[in-house]
């Protein structure tokens, strides 16, 4: 079975907390604190297997999560980190964050790997707070979260030479002369609906080539199989858009070749760049060359055309000499390289963002949002007063208190941070 779409939801490891811990040896009666860091969380981690063509598997599971970080213990031994959840995707795969539609990865070569969600960083024990003036530290870390979202897998197959076209024109029946693949072939539309890919052996060469589903107009804005064909295209170094030159169909030749064409702009317009050969089928059917003439007459093209039966095996060598011939001279479309005039340099003591927002929420309630606060806030065990007090100190020193004084607090109200409520008092 085949997939080329799937959501799923990945989140990393969480990291492991660090611990309060003391050394109580015989003869060690002061001998410090001694609570060691936990490990880091797992991340998850995506890697190219061009053994792999379909998303097949992301159908059937569609949560992952990674494994958390050991806790620290006592004697100043760090907890255990953990290995990378690895999840293995076939080349083409593009990862998108399925809130935003950022693209987040696209992994198109074999062993080729993406840190897909960070794992969290362990949290550091009492030890590692120790100060002249703080010898025996009575807090440690908690780890930080996993990051953790909702992804869109879209598959967009890796193939040299694509199948392009009308419904019902001949693209499978052309993939089955060629190659030893074994589509669905019917006479009737959407026979195809899902690509099939298959390999043309030449004399010494070879190529792949994948009949993609019927097209028809509106297709850019998802009419029919729309943008789950046009997603394909995207990959494929050469398009043979096949026609049915014998209108067998009633539809009118040259009309099919114009709408194809402008679907292909609509949805990407540098399609248009990509090298093209015109592949005129069914002329087994043709009573006389009207139809061929009319198309080469009416059709403004620099792409070279060629005559062909998929049914009889008329003019397929050289539809493949053709296509030999295109690849072998094929030169990869360069990436436009886009000048942001104002990039500049950030230095460490300059803020990308803001570390944190404070919004009023509908109940009353100040809300604090941002990573910087929320991350601090994570890592805090509240069940400690000298981490509460050391919090404090945090936010105070991050300007969070003369915020809220400006946002209006008064003594007593509400102060929120993700689901933790607190009082304000002056």
């Amino acid at each position: 079975m085949f997939a080329d779409y799937a959501k799923i939801y990945v989140k990393a490891g969480n990291g492991g907390n660090g611990i309060v811990a003391y050394r109580r040896e015989k003869y060690e009666p002061m001998g410090g604190p001694a609570g060691g860091d936990g490990g880091n969380g797992a991340d998850i981690v995506m890697e190219v297997d061009e053994g792999l063509n379909t998303l097949m598997d992301f159908k059937y599971q569609r949560h992952f999560k990674a494994e958390h970080g050991e806790s620290g213990m006592s004697s100043n031994k760090h907890g255990k980190s953990r290995e990378p959840m690895i999840l293995k995707v076939p080349p083409g795969t593009v990862v998108k964050n399925a809130e935003t539609e950022e693209v987040i990865a696209d992994l198109t070569t074999h062993t080729q790997r993406a840190v897909i969600a960070k794992g969290g960083r362990g949290g550091r024990g009492n030890s590692r707070f120790v100060s002249s003036r703080n010898t025996a530290p009575d807090f440690a870390e908690g780890g930080e979260p996993g990051e953790e979202f909702d992804l869109i897998l879209e598959l967009k197959l890796m193939a040299d030479v694509g199948l392009v076209g009308f419904p019902s024109v001949g693209k499978s029946t052309l993939l089955s002369r060629v190659s030893r693949a074994t589509p669905k072939i019917a006479s009737y539309p959407f026979t195809t609906i899902q690509p099939n890919l298959g390999v043309v052996i030449v004399r010494d060469k070879s190529f792949v080539m994948a009949d993609l589903p019927g097209l028809i107009e509106g297709a850019a804005d998802g009419t029919g199989l729309g943008i789950q064909f046009l997603r394909h295209v995207e990959r494929t170094k050469v398009l043979v858009h096949v026609i049915d030159i014998a209108e067998t169909e009633y539809r009118d030749a040259v009309e099919d070749y114009k709408i194809i064409r402008n679907e292909l702009k609509e949805y990407n317009e540098k399609l248009l760049k990509r090298p093209e050969i015109i592949a005129l089928n069914k002329i087994e059917v043709l009573q006389d060359r009207e139809n061929i003439e009319r198309f080469k007459r009416e059709v403004e093209t620099d792409s070279k055309i060629v005559e062909i039966s998929a049914v009889t095996g008329e003019g397929i060598q050289a539809l493949n000499d053709l296509i030999i011939e295109t690849l072998e001279n094929y030169v990869p479309e360069e990436e436009e390289e886009t000048i942001d005039q104002d990039v500049r340099v950030v230095y460490r003591h300059e803020k990308q963002e803001a570390p944190f927002e404070i919004k009023r929420g509908m109940d009353g309630t100040f809300e604090i949002h941002g990573k910087e606060i929320e991350t601090l806030f994570m890592r805090t065990d509240f069940s400690r007063d000298a981490a509460v007090r050391r919090f404090a100190r945090q936010m105070r020193s991050m300007g969070i208190d003369d915020a809220l004084r400006e946002k209006g607090v008064q003594s007593g109200d509400v102060v929120r941070i993700k689901d933790f409520e607190f009082e304000f008092i002056e």
